[in-house]
């Protein structure tokens, strides 16, 4: 299908609602009635075979006889005249369509084989979908609401939400209404059959009145497309997604231990991570980080402090922040020598700030004030329960004058739920992000600094350490020294006699490990012998690995066995990389060896690697970490580490062909000595 400007779908000049009906009870009177309510400032124009008036308006006998404008046709029709309908769209001109009805592919072979033909009448004409199986879309702005849900709709407000669930859009309005904050737009995608996550969501960031775009997805179509399309919009709007269906009942059969632990959800943590997308865990989660992204400015760090009227939840805020990554800013002796002044002798002036039971309204204002110039903080939580001699309502009209003149983020836990009511309401109302304890204010404070490094992140480039290189046959040995891996050097024994031979060659202590294709986990079959000092102890381990491997696999084709010398000094960690069938090539790093699917000490990130990918994949493993030394382990080469995961990442980016390929163990030596590929295999 040609390209479409989906402004059709976001600013029609004419609606055509296929489907009105005069009946309250029907979804298309809803449909009709919420249009109408919306103020929507285009035409609307109600289709119906059987004519008549609905709201004040006509109602045309066919789509065929609605006069212009109309560039949008919202259709809510039995699915089997669907079909027919789009066919009358395109005759009429009307390139952009929402189809609500459900009847499709969700119940069963019928309905898939009536979504085709559906999308090939659309495709036939020119025309895009949202839907079917949907609710539609609305913005608050415009103001525009082609949904049938019940009213009344979300306030106007800066967050958009695209969901692949309508349900779930539903239920996200009415909780809205109740949280205190609004929605700018809302798409509904229903079983996308044309248009999808990634088309809407550059058009809905688009919007000068939405400041942060959440996502509720099941999946994606096209994964390496979103995360190009994500990256772009996430360099000026933030993003937060939801994604769900996180655990899977199967797992696909891998010859790797990076393809055993590469699951989905490694795959789209990377995903997210290179587009700048925040990921949140819960459907609440989202949501408060929402509210905090679009009504907060960014902090320059993680260094936060805490108001509170009590110690039990200055402390418990404390906990959180510190599960959350952040920490406790430290104040100067100036802040202190100011709060001192303000608060009771009693009074705790260190992080966090517990100015007592008895603070009043004026005493939290002056404190926040002062935490907030401290050059040493990046945010602030205020935390209380209702206050014994005054209001928490007092105390939130008292404070909100300091958080709007700030230049830094404030979050309010306001604990309680029948007293705070007054404080509530007057800190939604002044754009306030408040929550009713602070482990979930700590998780928003927590959003807004991590929005600020996806920001770095995104803006990353990718590594290539090689130039283009020519299609090479797909054997490790050769392709990984080609862009430049180091290998340690692996001869091929046909017998035993000859691996004697190659052994005095190579240079005593050697290992053997068994040359058999079909054998992924050399060990595992005893295949593997180290440490071999002399001629004679090659000899008998030659016949020996040979022996077992045969019980153990009597049907691998056994080409011979491996002289490999061994390399004693170093650190042994795992990198590797696999096509993942979303988003392309993904690469591992983490703790090597035999243990490594046990240790599960591993990350990943998409392929090609930027920097900021190949920092992130040491500094959150074990592995990574003990490069730099721990204790009596001297530091390894982490820059020679790094040079290989751009060079593998490299590899795997230029070689979709290679479903997997895996070093394990990466030898890596004292630093400035390099690393090594001890054991290499490839799928």
């Amino acid at each position: 299908m040609g390209a479409l400007n989906l402004d059709a779908f976001f600013h029609p000049r004419g609606i055509a609602v296929l489907g009105a009906s005069g009946d309250p009870t029907k979804l298309g009177y809803g449909l009709a009635n919420n249009l109408m309510r919306s103020n929507y400032p285009g035409a609307v124009h109600f289709v119906n075979p059987k004519g008549g008036e609905l709201l004040g308006c006509k109602v045309y006998t066919s789509v065929l006889e609605v006069p212009e404008p109309v560039d949008l046709a919202v259709i809510l029709i039995p699915a089997l005249y669907v079909p027919d309908a789009l066919r009358q769209c395109g005759a009429r001109g009307i390139r952009a369509a929402i189809v609500g009805s459900g009847g499709f592919r969700e119940v069963g072979p019928a309905g898939e084989r009536l979504e085709a033909e559906m999308l090939a009448v659309a495709r036939e004409h020119g025309i895009r979908l949202i839907g079917p199986n949907c609710i539609g879309l609305l913005d608050t702005h415009l103001p525009m609401d082609t949904t049938f849900l019940p009213p009344p709709g979300p306030t106007p407000g800066e967050v958009a939400f695209i969901s692949h669930s309508g349900a779930i859009c539903a239920a996200v309005i009415d909780w809205a209404r109740g949280q205190g904050y609004g929605l700018s737009r809302l798409v509904s995608l229903g079983n996308q059959s044309d248009l999808g996550e990634t088309d809407v969501l550059a058009p809905v960031a688009a919007d000068p009145f939405t400041r942060v775009v959440a996502l509720y997805l099941e999946g994606v179509k096209d994964g390496r497309r979103f995360v190009q399309e994500a990256r772009r919009v996430t360099a000026h709007k933030a993003v937060i997604a939801l994604k769900v269906g996180r655990f899977e009942a199967g797992r696909r059969a891998v010859a790797s231990h990076t393809g055993a632990l590469a699951g989905q959800e490694s795959a789209f943590n990377a995903a997210f991570r290179r587009a700048g997308v925040l990921r949140a865990e819960t459907s609440e989660e989202m949501f408060d980080q929402a509210r905090a992204l679009a009504w907060c400015p960014l902090p320059r760090g993680s260094r936060v402090a805490v108001l509170t009227n009590a110690g039990g939840p200055g402390v418990t805020a404390a906990d959180a922040l510190e599960a959350h990554g952040l920490q406790l800013a430290g104040f100067t002796a100036k802040t202190r020598s100011a709060l001192d002044a303000i608060l009771p002798p009693a009074a705790s002036l260190g992080n966090p700030v517990d100015m007592l039971a008895s603070a009043a309204p004026e005493q939290f204002a002056a404190s926040l004030r002062v935490v907030l110039s401290d050059p040493g903080v990046d945010s602030v939580m205020v935390v209380y329960p209702t206050p014994p001699m005054f209001t928490a309502g007092a105390v939130a009209k008292a404070i909100i004058p300091v958080i709007h003149a700030a230049e830094k983020p404030v979050v309010v836990a306001v604990m309680g739920e029948r007293m705070i009511q007054e404080a509530v309401e007057h800190l939604r109302a002044a754009h306030v992000p408040e929550y009713r304890f602070p482990e979930r204010a700590a998780a928003a404070l927590a959003a807004l600094v991590a929005r600020v490094e996806l920001q770095k992140f995104a803006r990353d480039e990718a590594v290539r350490p090689v130039g283009e290189m020519p299609h090479l046959a797909a054997q490790p040995l050769g392709l990984l020294t080609a862009y430049g891996i180091p290998l340690a050097t692996l001869k091929l024994a046909r017998d035993a006699v000859e691996a004697v031979v190659l052994a005095e060659e190579l240079g005593y202590p050697v290992a053997l490990k068994i040359a058999a294709a079909e054998i992924s986990h050399k060990s595992d079959v005893g295949g593997v012998l180290l440490n071999l000092n002399d001629g004679e102890a090659v000899r008998r381990g030659f016949e020996a690995v040979v022996q077992r491997v045969r019980q153990a696999r009597p049907d691998a084709d056994i080409e011979g066995v491996y002289v490999q010398r061994m390399i004693d000094e170093g650190q042994e960690v795992i990198v590797g990389a696999i096509q993942d069938p979303q988003f392309g090539p993904l690469v591992m790093f983490g703790s090597g060896g035999t243990e490594v699917e046990g240790l599960k000490d591993v990350a990943f990130a998409l392929a090609p690697l930027t920097r900021s990918d190949a920092e992130y994949l040491l500094e959150n493993t074990w592995a990574g970490r003990k490069l730099s030394g721990f204790r009596d382990l001297p530091p390894a080469d982490r820059d020679a580490v790094l040079d290989v995961l751009f060079r593998l990442a490299q590899l795997a980016a230029d070689h979709p062909e290679i479903a997997e390929i895996e070093i394990n163990p990466l030898r890596v030596l004292p630093s400035g000595k390099g690393a090594v590929a001890v054991d290499v295999r490839l799928a």
